[in-house]
This record gives structure tokens, C-alpha cells and sequence, in this order.
């Protein structure tokens, strides 16, 4: 029996923001939409000016009918969640409305997924200034899908063909960084990390883990976190079966990691693996949210409100994401051995 396509709800993201328009190019794209079939989640006026501003000549359906239908050819399928006024989509100029905009588009995909109407969910950039403002009080998007899906620890990783990173610490001063650096939180960041590699990318993954310091603390020199954190918790991960090694020297893993001696890396803070991963893929990185019972990707990148209004801004990211988002549940139901 064929598979059918996996069913991806894709949020909007800031309405004053390039959302719409990239959703709009990213679907126009005939491979992403024969990878799925797709839902937005957002608002009908903001993704209607997105169809407008990049010539696709998209017309939008609402539907609030579940299972998800195939889309024909020339639609856009909108679950509308809200309805903002002009006053609301001024570009670059998030308001609380739009704010409490993106949180509802996030509710409800997240909703669809652990109902099981949904296979996977793909979100475009938000604004989080708003969102707070909005009265949600949360980090990110990270933070709210933890809350929402009653997962405990989450692990963000940005991916691209050549390179995986996982981070141990995320939107951190650098000074707070050492401190947080714990067995417990690189264990269990290896572990997560390993788990859902394993489940939606390459079966045994092989796993770096990087050292906190310049050349793994020089033997005490630099600092001692590589042999009274990091190793321990390498040791205590390849324990479990873990095909995990470490800490290994940022300045020259990543040489090797991106000729395929890595299926993931394990990052201490966000700028050791950012840096390098949006050198390789600075257009078509994908943010994954491992840890959540729901598949999540998302954009790489923020609102670039200096681009929205325009058309030009990028939608390789947002492709990237949704076809992520479609693999990944392929690769689910594989091992649910599900239709």
C-alpha cells in the first residue's frame, strides 16, 4: 500500500514580519509541495499580502476539516486562527496583537500534532519582543512547545546536509556559560540528541562532543570543565551504548565533522556551533527542536524586518524546513510502521 504524504502545518510566524512571503515562495516550489500536504496556520489577510508581494498567484482556501486534503494546484491551504486589522501589519512594526497572533498559530499547531492530525509542524520567524508584550510570557519558541507538548528537556539543533549541531546551552551570556555546564545537562544533551538522531536521520549515530575550553583546557591549564564534566558524561553515554567521543577541540573537529567522520555534534554554547553551521548553511539550515513527542523544524533565521514588504528575502529556509518536517515524519511512521 503507498504512503500517503505526511501532513505539515506550517505557522505563519509574524505577520509584520517575511513569514507569509517565504511560506508563499517555499510552496511554489513544486518539490515541497510533493512532499506533503500542507496546512498554514495564521492569519488570512497577512498571508494573502505574502501571495501578493511575490507574484506566486496563489489563491487561499480556508478548510477546518481534518484529515488534511491534497491541495490543487494554485492553493494555499489556511486554517485562519486569527483576524488582524491593517493597523496590525505594518510592517516591521509588531504590535501585541500580532504578538498574540503568533502564539494562537503556535497553540494550534502544536495542538493538531499531539491530536494526530498532523504529522509534523514547520514554523516561520517570530518576534518574541511580541510575543512577551502579548502577555506570553516565553523565550521562544522552544520554550512554549516544551510547555505545550509536557516535554522536560528539549535540545535545539540546527541542521544542514553537511553538518548537525546540538547545543548544550542555548541563549546564554557567555560569562553564565561555564556554570551551566553540568554533567547532568551534557549527559542528557547527548542522550536526546542521539535518541532522535537515531529515530529521524541515521540509525547509531556517531556523536562529537566538544570541549568547553581552547585545546580541551590544556591539560588544566585553560580550564578543567573537559575531564571533571565532559568526559564523565562521554564515558557515562558510551556506558549506554552511545557511540559518543570526546571532548574533542572545537578549532578542528568541525574540519572533520563536515567530511562525514560525525553524524552530529554536541555543542557546549550557541555561538561554537552556530558559527560554523551558518557558514555552510546560512541559506537552507533548518532549526530542529529534539525532545518533543512532535516533529518541529523551523527557519534558521529571524523576522528580517529590513526585508519584509519586499519579496526578496530567502525562502530556502523555510523550503528546507518544511521538506525536513516531511522527512522526519516519513521516517516516524517507518518505525510505527504506519500507512
Amino acid at each position: 500500500m503507498q504512503m500517503k504524504k505526511p501532513r505539515i502545518v506550517i505557522t505563519m510566524g509574524d505577520p509584520t514580519g517575511v513569514g507569509p512571503e517565504i511560506i508563499a515562495k517555499a510552496l511554489a516550489d513544486p518539490a515541497v509541495r510533493e512532499c506533503c500536504r500542507h496546512l498554514v496556520v495564521g492569519d488570512e489577510f497577512a498571508m494573502s499580502r505574502g501571495i501578493a508581494l511575490t507574484g506566486t498567484g496563489f489563491r487561499i482556501e480556508t478548510s477546518e476539516s481534518v484529515p488534511f486534503e491534497e491541495p490543487a494546484d494554485g492553493v494555499i491551504t489556511l486554517r485562519k486562527v486569527t483576524s488582524l486589522s491593517a493597523e496590525d501589519l505594518c510592517y516591521g512594526q509588531p504590535t501585541i496583537a500580532s504578538g498574540d497572533a503568533v502564539f494562537r498559530s503556535i497553540c494550534h499547531a502544536a495542538d493538531l500534532c499531539l491530536k494526530g492530525e498532523a504529522d509534523g509542524m514547520a514554523t516561520a520567524p517570530i518576534n518574541k519582543g511580541a510575543l512577551n508584550r502579548a502577555g506570553h510570557r516565553y523565550p521562544g519558541h522552544t520554550e512554549l512547545l516544551a510547555e505545550l507538548t509536557g516535554a522536560d528537556r528539549v535540545v535545539m539543533m540546527l541542521a544542514g546536509a553537511r553538518l548537525r549541531v546540538a547545543l548544550v546551552t542555548i541563549h546564554e551570556a557567555l560569562v553564565r556559560v561555564p556554570a551551566l555546564v553540568t554533567f547532568e545537562q551534557v549527559l542528557e544533551t547527548i542522550r536526546i540528541t542521539h535518541r532522535d538522531v537515531h529515530r529521524y536521520f541515521t540509525r547509531n549515530p556517531r556523536i562529537a562532543v566538544l570541549a568547553l575550553n581552547p585545546h580541551c583546557g590544556e591539560g588544566g591549564m585553560f580550564g578543567d570543565e573537559e575531564s571533571r564534566i565532559i568526559a564523565p558524561a562521554v564515558q557515562a553515554a558510551r556506558q549506554e551504548g552511545i557511540d559518543a567521543t570526546g571532548p574533542l577541540s572545537a578549532d578542528t573537529l568541525f574540519h572533520f565533522a563536515v567530511h562525514g567522520a560525525y553524524d552530529a555534534v554536541v555543542c557546549m554554547y550557541h555561538d561554537q556551533g552556530l558559527i560554523p553551521l551558518k557558514l555552510l548553511h546560512f541559506d537552507d539550515g533548518v532549526n530542529v527542536t529534539l525532545g518533543l513527542p512532535i516533529i518541529r523544524t523551523s527557519v534558521d533565521h529571524g523576522t528580517a524586518y529590513d526585508l519584509a514588504g519586499t519579496g526578496k528575502a530567502s525562502a530556502e529556509s523555510m523550503k528546507a524546513a518544511i521538506m525536513m518536517a516531511a522527512a522526519m515524519a516519513g521516517s516516524r511512521r517507518e518505525e510505527s510502521g504506519a500507512p
